[in-house]
């Protein structure tokens, strides 16, 4: 309660975290995925690469620019704009990392993907503490250098000749200092799980819960990811992990995008490429395996951003019986067995015994 439905929140209460206690921003946990340390008294950040367009938000992502051109970029912005206060960490298509040494966390920032179109000035970082006001000031004042010194690189010169979306600006927000989680194990115990995602944020997340990450080439983060290598990834994992926990992140950005035929096609893949071959392996496991499947929230592309509307989300165990419910949708599974979970009840109804 009383959290934006962010992807960080979703996933750190699926996982079953106190989330007033340990959440400490998004840029945090992905800094343990990139192998990033927070000291004391420095404030991690998620810095979006984003295309402005007419002085509105076009999109969140530049135009999904590849890892490749965004990690010219961000060498680039620390180049120019890093010193020993601000430092840029390049990471994966837009999403990257910044670290600002006695920054204040107490700001109101906007996630890009929750305000397309909107006027960029009208959602600049603003102070929710007195504190924090030099803190605002450094970081809007990086976002409109970024705006003044992106264009001109030749990146984004070559993305604007080939018809691309360029990225144009920098969007930090998320702020945060090192959270204290205590691992899974402590909970579940788990003597050992594994966390398989494209998402530095996915990863982030399992590195505080104790789980080890694993990469997947071919892992995009979108409709075109190996969804049979991250099947097979995890099938592998869970001859000798108590738990796996694997994250596809291809229909969230389709619906941040507002392509519900993109979004259909990459739901249906979670079906027949996913889901089928990791029940087909459940079969040949020489101990009940349970699964879930669920999103970690809603993403209507209607809306192209997060709400908070209830997940639908099913629990198979073997030898459980199962409810009455035939249909895996928003309304169906609401008269499902479960009912309506809060938070992290979902994990304790994951790891609870069959009836």
């Amino acid at each position: 309660a009383g959290f934006e439905p962010g992807s960080e929140i979703a996933n750190m209460a699926i996982l079953g975290y106190d989330l007033p206690t340990v959440f400490e921003g998004r840029g945090s946990l992905e800094a343990a995925s990139m192998g990033v340390d927070i000291l004391p008294g420095e404030m991690a950040m998620r810095c979006n690469l984003i295309c402005i367009e007419d002085g509105k938000i076009k999109n969140h992502s530049a135009g999904h620019i590849s890892s490749e051109e965004a990690h010219e970029l961000i060498d680039f912005l620390q180049q120019e704009l890093g010193d020993e206060i601000v430092r840029f960490y390049p990471g994966v298509s837009y999403r990257h990392l910044l670290k600002i040494k006695g920054g204040d966390k107490h700001l109101h920032c906007t996630p890009p993907h929750d305000v397309p179109g909107a006027p960029f000035r009208d959602v600049l970082v603003r102070p929710l503490d007195p504190k924090a006001t030099d803190t605002a000031y450094l970081i809007n004042r990086l976002i409109i250098r970024s705006q003044e010194i992106l264009p001109l690189h030749p990146v984004n010169l070559r993305r604007k000749a080939e018809g691309k979306d360029m990225a144009n600006s920098i969007w930090p927000w998320s702020p945060g200092y090192k959270p204290c989680m205590e691992p899974l194990s402590s909970h579940f115990g788990i003597k050992s799980g594994a966390v398989i995602s494209a998402v530095d944020l996915i990863k982030g997340i399992g590195v505080y819960a104790g789980l080890r990450s694993i990469d997947v080439p071919g892992a995009t983060g979108l409709y075109d990811t190996d969804y049979e290598g991250k099947v097979a990834a995890a099938i592998e994992a869970l001859k000798t992990d108590d738990f796996v926990y694997l994250h596809i992140e291809a229909s969230d950005e389709a619906g941040h995008e507002g392509n519900a035929e993109l979004k259909k096609t990459t739901v249906e893949y979670l079906d027949h490429r996913v889901l089928r071959p990791l029940l087909s392996a459940a079969d040949s496991f020489g101990e009940p395996l349970t699964i879930a499947l669920l999103p970690d929230h809603p993403t209507p592309c209607r809306l192209k951003t997060h709400t908070n509307a209830p997940i639908p989300f099913v629990i198979y165990k073997p030898g459980e019986t199962p409810d009455s419910v035939q249909v895996y949708d928003e309304d169906s599974v609401s008269d499902g067995y479960y009912g309506t979970l809060s938070g992290n009840e979902f994990i304790h109804a994951f790891f609870a015994d069959p009836e």
